[in-house]
């Protein structure tokens, strides 16, 4: 089934400092200030990506950013049409290349933050490129990870 997301462009990945909150199911629990003080999580894999999945408090969505140094032909700014799949489930959408310190990344927002959910309460996200699989991540702990990123939320006002 592939659902087509409506994605909005947004960088989630400012040079601002983040302030950890703490820490649940495996993720760590973050403030962006650059985000009008949004939670978010985000954990390190083994093949050196680095996964955020968060709150926009500034254009009220969410998003799910993954930076890896082995991505060095990403363009800053350039829109990418991408698929991921969630446990199986196709969807369709853009993402948008970031740098975070020269490290390079995609960034995809989502204008309904609910969608965050459906996404925490899988077990594998693949992302794909037009070129074909780009990584396939273990999201065990996410939704443990995302209800504390809430409570974060709700405490931060």
């Amino acid at each position: 089934m592939v659902f087509c997301l409506v994605l909005g462009i947004a960088p989630h990945a400012q040079a601002q400092q983040l302030t950890l909150w703490g820490s649940a199911g495996g993720w760590e629990v973050l403030i962006d200030p650059s985000l009008g003080g949004g939670c978010l999580i985000q954990a390190e894999y083994n093949d050196g990506s680095v996964v955020r999945i968060g709150f926009d408090r500034l254009e009220g969505g969410a998003y799910v950013t993954v930076f890896n140094d082995a991505w060095g032909d990403i363009e800053e700014d350039a829109i990418y049409p991408i698929s991921f799949s969630l446990d199986g489930q196709v969807y369709d959408g853009e993402a948008v290349g970031i740098y975070l310190e020269n490290i390079p990344g995609a960034d995809i927002a989502f204008t309904n933050a609910d969608f965050l959910w459906d996404i925490a309460k899988r077990y594998t996200m693949t992302l794909y490129s037009e070129e074909g699989e780009v990584m396939s991540i273990d999201l065990d702990g996410s939704y443990v990870g995302l209800e504390a990123a809430l409570e974060c939320q709700e405490e931060v006002g």
